[in-house]
């Protein structure tokens, strides 16, 4: 999340951004956690770490570090403690925003820690006590992690583990390498299975651990144990846990077993029941898994979805910490990301989403996010689609497998019904006299229009083919449109059952056309209550034709109890007093042709009388309680059981559960709160109706705030007295008192100053000071409890006076991203301290001013810097005092001013004046500077314009000389030149073109004098143009066997070093420049029998080698920037050894602790650890011996 403080940013400015964001961490208990992050931002932005429920301050658990190397800042959290688990949080800040990022760190606790026992206090009487009640806790033996490697724990988990599962348990345990991890777990899964085979035939079917929404926690296998008496033991983090058969509620941890099937339980999750869980038989691992339970919050909960059918639902929850997975479920089943689902997660793990594709009815139900011990519920109802209705009245709202059930159904009934035809018409065919071989028995047919020809039963007989012919397409249950023409719902109510028309005679009756008689609309079957009235109705195309009623086959006349009318077309049975013999098949029929309906008689469902008679009082508890309810009632068959709250369907699941026994049903609500208070209902259905009671709950809780508005019915210099409003909820309970707290603004304590009984709604407090101003809360109470505070506005004691206006802003400056003003304050002050100023702008042709402050964070000093302007733009400025009041009247304004720099000479910023590039790199000189105008850049290359193969990039404040592919001949001194009507500037940069030296020549080696060698070599080829050049000469003897390092900067091709008799030698001599090290040069082996100078003899030979002083490599000229080291060499000789004495600008230095002076075999070497300006001037060397002098000089330039 980035926050950005401006409207607008300057040009070049940015807000803070991550560019890697620090990951979520999972480590065992007293390892380390290292978070990093990488951040931008322009300026560069200021970096602090948080945690969700604690600080970070400790400098001891908590190590913030910089890597300037990888630009990595890094929380190091050592010894990771369990109560350090949190949500971390990284913010990086600037002066135009803030970034915020979220990392989780889970740790893994690991052993146990025993109760230490005070022996003091143990008598010793009671020791054989103690002794009877030890418990002997069973530990498992965890293969001992060595340094280095991966923790144990690590492979019995990915043992267990499904495939999709691999990557999260990598990543909670640091395992990168997953190829390696593959192989490893492929040899360690055929070394388990050789295990489990001493003591397990086979285990397969294993599902990991996973919250279910009824709070309980399940996993789960199969296993077949050679040995049926084999304990089985189940352990939490290494440590052996007591479980139940199943049976009992009071265990903690359940095991059931069914066939080869074992379920594991935990009951009433909590926080702490996070851990590896195991199940081993004997000594033997069966299983592993991991339970995390992060401890989050919902902050945005599931809502309920209402879609059309082939629609997706989607439903969404925001967590208050980041979980990378939750777990989703659908009518208390879990689901999977999938074809049918698909579940999604934000980047920051806050926000989980669940899309439910492809709607059908029987997705409708309740779906749970299930995050940590937490859930969330939301209902899904899937409608039908408008354009389906109307296809077919059977087996629409079935599906397909329902059609094709009651299409079966109803044409085995229809053959029944032929074949009784055919026995009635007595061989008459066709139209009924026989006479044509065309006819035959027709059924079906009709357009489908209406009722008409919704069954045509014609004559007895067959047509010519001597086949029945079913309807004239010959196709069962469908007309000549191909669509289904069968009942809504089923075959009763207006169903195919009851729906018999279309009478006709002849072999085209089944066309629907036959304007003989028939059904308009046929019986439906009813379900009658005992003892009550109920009547049957079909209606003809006619009213012409009597038909007759039929129970079970049987005519029914009016001596059977029954009523026989008919109104028009419309035919009725009436029977007034339902008894369980009127239940049967009634059948109505005309000419043939019949229609027929059940009747089943019962009662509606009953409760038990004194269930009933407890279950109307209203239960009552306190918020945070369980509320049960329970209702008795006889077995009843085809019973189903409802709850209702506030006429809302209950459903079991979460803080909700719902039992329903035969002969009873119980309904339970955890954790009550206020807003559960309501109607609580039971509803028995069954075919004949429902019968409903209706109970009351009433939860318990500390009243609601207090309303608002707060008036102030008087404000003196010593009094206030507020009024305010009874909350709209009491809790359930009356109020008893309102509590009253002040707070001076500016302060931050509150303070209790009153408390008034519940019949007064106002409160006079008498403790204050004139134009002070304070902030009330009022909080009602009642035994439940204290409310949640009404809070007022500011409210000032007494009398307002507000300051007078101070005089008009004067500009001290204007650029063009800040204008600088001041002003003086005004001659009244309202009688109260000016506590600041409110400053307001006005851009020009404008008549709106903007408040660059508000009132409560007013403006302390009498300047301020406006950088909230545009460039180019003119503006205008006002400022107002402020006193305890508030802002009095403001300014006049100041003078239009235009958000402009001043003319300015070019300025160059902090550049760098010596660079050093590879030969073959690219060179990217680029300088930064000020000037206004905007200045023309010139580039030069040793004083000459510089070549147009090279690129030079100007933009605003920056010009950048690109030469793409280096070469030595692009050394020298490049300048830039910046020109405007204010002035000139220019500035020098020295570029060095080169490559790692070639080595030197040949190495010789003579010895002239008796325990000195000379050791002389050729130059390196790379030394002619390369006049930082020099050498490096490294010594290897027999008795150290170490290459060291003799003589260093040597810009001659000579060195001369002592040697020791009876050693053997060798010397390395390297070139050294900018870009590092040559290859060596090896010279000959100096050994004991190898180049030696004899030793002198008794007679000694005179032998002269004095000679006075001479320069053998002068002094070179330098011109390091100002704060760098310089280094100065030459190389004199002379015999005796002359005195070697180093003057600048003709001051003897020698002494000078400013200068480290060296003198090694002739090297003579001056070194400045960070020349200044008063280190320029001209360097002498002067070397004196008894046969002369010698000396040389050079020049040394500081540049600024």
């Amino acid at each position: 999340m980035i926050i950005q403080y401006v409207k607008e940013l300057p040009r070049g400015k940015t807000t803070p951004d991550f560019t890697r964001k620090p990951i979520a961490l999972t480590v065992q208990e007293g390892k380390v956690a290292i978070f990093k992050a990488v951040v931008t931002g322009d300026p560069v932005p200021t970096v602090t770490w948080a945690r969700n429920k604690g600080d970070t301050s400790d400098p001891e658990k908590y190590k913030p570090k910089y890597d300037p190397r990888t630009r990595e800042h890094v929380l190091e959290i050592p010894n990771v403690k369990a109560d350090q688990g949190d949500t971390y949080k990284c913010f990086a800040t600037n002066e135009f925003g803030k970034a915020v990022c979220t990392a989780t760190l889970g740790v893994i606790a690991v052993g146990f820690k025993k109760k230490q026992i005070g022996m003091s206090t143990i008598v010793p009487e009671d020791f054989r006590k103690m002794l009877k009640k030890t418990n002997i806790v069973r530990k498992k033996k965890e293969k001992p992690k060595k340094e280095g490697e991966i923790d144990p724990k690590f492979w019995e988990l990915m043992l267990s583990a499904k495939k999709r599962d691999y990557e999260r348990i990598c990543r909670e345990f640091g395992v990168t390498d997953f190829r390696w991890m593959l192989k490893h777990l492929n040899l360690m899964k055929k070394e388990k299975e050789d295990e489990q085979a001493k003591v397990v035939e086979k285990v397969d079917n294993m599902k990991q651990i996973e919250l279910k929404t009824s709070g309980r926690a399940e996993f789960e296998f199969n296993m077949k144990l050679r040995d049926p008496k084999s304990n089985i033991y189940l352990y939490k983090n290494g440590d052996m846990l007591d479980y139940g058969d199943g049976t009992d509620d009071s265990y903690k941890h359940n095991m059931k077993k069914t066939g080869d099937k074992y379920l594991f339980s935990i009951n009433n999750v909590g926080l702490n029941d996070g851990g590896i869980y195991q199940v081993d038989v004997e000594d033997v691992n069966v299983f592993s898994t991991s339970f995390t339970i992060p401890d989050v919050e919902f902050d945005g909960m599931l809502k309920d979805a209402k879609v059309i059918e082939e629609q997706d639902a989607v439903f969404e929850c925001v967590l208050s910490g980041p979980v990378p997975e939750i777990t989703w479920c659908a009518n208390d089943i879990s689901v999977e990301h999938g074809d049918k689902y698909n579940i999604t997660v934000s980047e920051d793990n806050l926000t989980h989403r669940l899309v439910v594709k492809n709607c059908k009815p029987e997705d409708k139900g309740v779906y749970t996010a299930i995050a940590g011990i937490k859930s969330s519920k939301a209902a899904l109802a899937v409608d039908e689609d408008p354009k389906a209705r109307g296809k077919g009245r059977c087996g629409s709202s079935d599906g397909a497998d329902d059609l094709t059930r009651c299409l079966a159904d109803e044409q085995a009934r229809l053959q029944r019904e032929r074949d009784e035809a055919a026995r009635r018409a007595k061989g008459t065919g066709g139209r009924g006299d026989g006479g044509d071989d065309s006819g035959g028995t027709g059924l079906g047919g009709g357009s489908g229009g209406d009722a008409r020809g919704r069954y045509g039963l014609g004559g007895d007989g067959t047509d010519g083919s001597g086949k029945n012919n079913i309807d004239g397409s010959g196709k069962n249950g469908t007309d000549r449109s191909g669509k289904n023409r069968m009942g809504k719902s089923d075959l009763g109510a207006d169903g195919l059952g009851g729906q018999l028309a279309g009478l006709g005679s002849g072999g085209t009756v089944g066309d629907g056309t036959d304007d003989k008689v028939h059904f308009a609309s046929g019986l439906s079957d009813q379900n009658a209550l005992r003892g009550k009235p109920v009547e049957l109705v079909c209606k003809l195309n006619t009213e012409k034709i009597d038909g007759v009623w039929y129970k079970n086959g049987e005519k029914l006349t009016s001596k059977d109890g029954v009523i026989v009318t008919k109104d028009g077309c419309t035919h009725k049975l009436i029977m007034q007093n339902c008894k369980d013999s009127d239940a049967g098949v009634y059948q109505f029929e005309v000419n043939g042709c019949k229609t027929e309906a059940t009747v089943r008689v019962g009662d509606l469902p009953e409760f038990d009388p004194d269930a009933l008679q407890k279950f109307s009082n209203p239960v009552i508890v306190k918020a945070g309680q369980t509320a049960s309810f329970k209702m008795s009632f006889p077995p009843q068959a085809s019973l189903e059981v409802k709850w209702f709250k506030n006429g809302s369907e209950l459903l079991d699941g979460g803080s909700v559960k719902v039992v329903k026994e035969s002969n009873h049903s119980r309904f339970q609500m955890k954790d009550c709160m206020r807003m559960d208070t309501g109607e609580i209902k039971i509803q028995l259905k069954n075919p004949f109706g429902s019968t409903e009671a209706i109970s009351s709950l009433l939860v318990l809780d500390k009243p609601g705030t207090p309303q608002s508005p707060v008036e102030v019915n008087e404000s003196t210099s010593s009094v206030l007295e507020l009024k305010w409003n009874p909350p709209k909820d009491d809790g359930g309970s009356t109020v008893t008192n309102y509590i009253i707290e002040r707070q001076q603004v500016g302060q931050s304590t509150w303070k209790r100053v009153g408390d008034v009984s519940a019949d007064h709604l106002t409160f006079r407090d008498k403790s204050v000071s004139l134009g002070k101003r304070y902030i009330y809360r009022i909080y009602a109470e009642n035994p439940d409890g204290i409310s949640e505070p009404l809070e007022t506005e500011k409210i000032i004691a007494g009398a307002i006076i507000f300051p007078g206006p101070p005089a008009p802003p004067k500009v001290v400056s204007a650029f063009k991203n800040c204008i600088n003003l001041h002003w003086i304050p005004p001659e009244k002050d309202g009688g109260a301290t000016i506590l600041g100023y409110l400053l307001e702008k006005r851009k020009k042709d404008t008549n709106q001013w903007v408040t660059l402050n508000s009132v409560n964070e007013p403006i302390q000093a009498l300047k301020y810097a406006v950088k909230d302007v545009s460039e180019g733009s003119e503006y205008e400025f006002r400022v107002s005092a402020i006193n305890m009041s508030g802002a009095g009247e403001p300014s006049a304004p100041s003078v239009m001013v235009c958000a402009i720099n001043p003319k300015m000479k070019p300025h160059f910023k902090d550049p760098e004046d010596f660079m050093v590039v590879r030969s073959g790199n690219s060179i990217r000189i680029k300088i930064n500077y000020e000037a206004s105008p905007l200045p023309n850049i010139t580039w030069l290359q040793n004083g000459e314009p510089v070549s147009p193969w090279k690129k030079i990039i100007n933009s605003d404040g920056t010009s950048t000389l690109v030469i793409p592919t280096s070469k030595y001949s692009d050394s020298g001194i490049y300048t830039i030149v910046a020109k405007n009507s204010s002035g000139q500037a220019s500035f020098d940069i020295e570029v060095r073109v080169t490559d790692e030296p070639k080595p030197p020549g040949q190495v010789a080696l003579e010895q002239v004098i008796y325990g000195k060698v000379i050791i002389t070599w050729a130059p390196s080829p790379d030394q002619k143009k390369d006049d930082r050049l020099h050498y490096i000469v490294a010594e290897h003897n027999s008795n150290t066997r170490i290459w060291r390092t003799i003589a260093d900067h040597l810009l001659c091709n000579t060195y001369t070093t002592s040697i020791k008799p009876g050693l053997e030698y060798h010397f390395r001599v390297y070139a050294k420049n900018d870009m590092g090290l040559s290859d060596p040069s090896d010279s000959p082996t100096w050994g004991v029998n190898s180049n030696r100078v004899s030793v002198p003899s008794s007679v000694p030979t005179v032998i002269t080698l004095e000679r006075p002083p001479s320069i053998l490599v002068p002094l070179k000229q330098h011109a390091p920037p100002n704060g760098y080291q310089c280094y100065m060499t030459c190389a004199v000789r002379g015999c005796p050894t002359p005195h070697i004495a180093w003057y600048h600008n003709g001051i003897c230095i020698n002494s000078n602790n400013n200068y480290y002076i060296t003198n090694a075999f002739g090297i003579c070497s001056m070194y400045i650890l960070r020349v200044c300006s008063e280190n320029s001037g001209e360097y002498k060397v002067v070397a004196v011996n008894s046969f002369g002098r010698a000396e040389c000089s050079t020049k040394l330039k500081v540049k600024d």
